[in-house]
């Protein structure tokens, strides 16, 4: 015999293995506590001096079983019917009820004894006005439906797991700052934020709050019947939020938001992402309009032999001189045909910077094949533009070799 076997006896197995089974009979009870007060009033039915110990007993050891299983560490609402439980990996009970009022028990043909639930559709054991979702680590979230007796839905929650921030696993490699790539055309107000997941995970968008950052800002948010299109408003702004086909990507416009003024409020951007296991991640991101603003790809058109000329992209804010556009050229003597992107793999001996108001015209060095042109708001430290590329000459040594061998061909 060993050690263990000698020093833990086996009536401490059957003590577990038994607490189980009593921990469910606990769980019903709780469940029917409100039912069996309220029927008990009305009853002339009187307990004996033993049986009100046995009950005591019974209550005492489920108020510590209860007792011994944590509640969630936060819980609210999403929207309608959409509860989001905040836990920290350890066990605990999150109570559901299924109808609110006492009133709706009495006033319906079926009793609360008849009310069955079902978890993604599947039958549970559970039955009565209320449930015990069983919370374990991530795990607990589903879509939770209580029905009569003939089958009929009386409610249903839909319940998304998130995880304690200071626990949650480091699922992406990027920071949640980093996450949300946000980015915008011009000052009129709308941007779009995009954001990339692994190939193998799925899910959706759960909720978006957009905002304007205030301490007295209450801002309250909708979603059309579609679930894709959102609308947050406050007395600082009117935000209009839609998903895109792909899942990942948002366009917003702030309605009230006027270019010419100087944003005084960051943007803020809330982003609730759902994946198929009911599990709900948060990602958020502050921003003004001009750290994230990205001119549209300027258009190049050649003047003469060694003119070119280009105007500001036709999305840009106007007027012009009140929202300045810097530019960067890059001119090349060589082709570099095997490169992805000319603009960014080739060799360039200098870039120059200018600033424009209008259509801007630079002469070009001789024996320049090729010239790149980006932009960049010339007031703010924001993004540069994507390159615009153009190519002024063809290379004549690829030329004539092709010639020559036409030549040869035909001969």
């Amino acid at each position: 015999m060993s050690a263990l076997e000698s020093e833990v006896p086996l009536d401490f197995f059957l003590f577990w293995a038994m607490w189980g089974k009593f921990a469910l009979k606990c769980q019903e009870a709780m469940t029917l506590a409100y039912i069996s007060r309220s029927r008990a009033q009305a009853s002339p039915f009187i307990l004996e001096p033993h049986d009100k110990m046995k009950s005591f007993l019974f209550i005492v050891a489920c108020a510590f079983l209860q007792g011994s299983r944590q509640s969630p560490t936060s819980r609210w609402t999403l929207l309608p019917h959409i509860l989001v439980v905040e836990v920290d990996g350890a066990l605990g009970q999150l109570p559901l009820s299924c109808l609110e009022l006492p009133e709706e028990l009495t006033g319906r043909d079926n009793k609360s004894r008849d009310i069955f639930w079902m978890k993604n559709g599947v039958m549970e054991a559970q039955r009565g006005n209320s449930y015990l979702v069983q919370l374990e680590e991530s795990l607990g979230g589903g879509n939770y439906t209580c029905h009569s007796e003939d089958g009929s839905l009386l409610n249903h929650t839909v319940v998304l797991i998130q995880e304690d921030e200071t626990k949650r696993r480091k699922i992406l490699v990027k920071t949640e700052h980093d996450y949300l790539k946000c980015s915008a055309q011009n000052y009129d107000g709308e941007f779009h934020c995009s954001w990339t997941w692994h190939n193998t995970r799925v899910g959706k968008v759960a909720f978006i709050k957009a905002r304007r950052v205030s301490d007295d800002s209450v801002t309250q948010c909708t979603v059309d019947a579609s679930g894709q299109h959102w609308t947050c408003s406050s007395h600082q702004s009117n935000f209009v939020c839609s998903v895109d086909d792909s899942g990942h990507k948002i366009h917003c416009v702030d309605k009230q938001h006027c270019p010419y003024a100087e944003e005084s409020l960051w943007i803020h951007i809330n982003l609730y992402v759902r994946t198929e296991h009911f599990l709900v991640e948060n990602y958020s991101k502050n921003f003004f309009l001009s750290e994230i603003v990205k001119p549209d790809m300027v258009r190049i058109r050649k003047v003469n032999a060694t003119m070119i000329e280009w105007s500001y992209p036709s999305s840009w804010s106007s007027p012009f001189s009140y929202f300045p556009l810097t530019f960067q050229i890059a001119q090349f003597k060589g082709l570099c045909k095997s490169c992805a992107n000319p603009c960014t793999d080739s060799k360039t001996a200098k870039i120059l910077t200018i600033r424009s108001p209008d259509i801007c015209q630079f002469q070009v060095k001789r024996k320049t094949k090729a010239v790149c042109v980006r932009a960049k708001d010339a007031l703010c430290n924001s993004q540069w533009s994507e390159w615009s590329h153009f190519r002024l000459r063809s290379d004549k040594k690829t030329k004539r070799t092709n010639v020559s061998k036409k030549y040869k061909h035909n001969g």
